[in-house]
């Protein structure tokens, strides 16, 4: 799955639009990588997005293709 899609049904950004711009900005890391929001993201995978002096870490569970608010929290764990 494309991490912007991710970090959208995972509701770790509200807006895919949001997350395509915080990608291309260079504030998410796939596995300590600076990575675009084309890249691909499986289960197992590290990522780290700056939210202005504030980071969140977290680790990949789950991909699925859309998901309700309150079960997209099974899809990542916090680190």
């Amino acid at each position: 799955m494309r991490l912007d899609k991710f970090l959208k049904v995972s509701r770790l950004i509200k807006r895919r639009t949001v997350a395509n711009e915080a990608c291309d900005a260079g504030r998410v890391f796939v596995n300590g990588k600076a990575s675009k929001a084309s890249a691909k993201v499986k289960a197992g995978d590290i990522i780290e997005i700056q939210f202005g002096t504030k980071t969140v870490k977290v680790e990949v569970l789950d991909i699925q293709e859309t998901t309700k608010k309150d079960e997209a929290k099974e899809l990542y764990r916090y680190l």
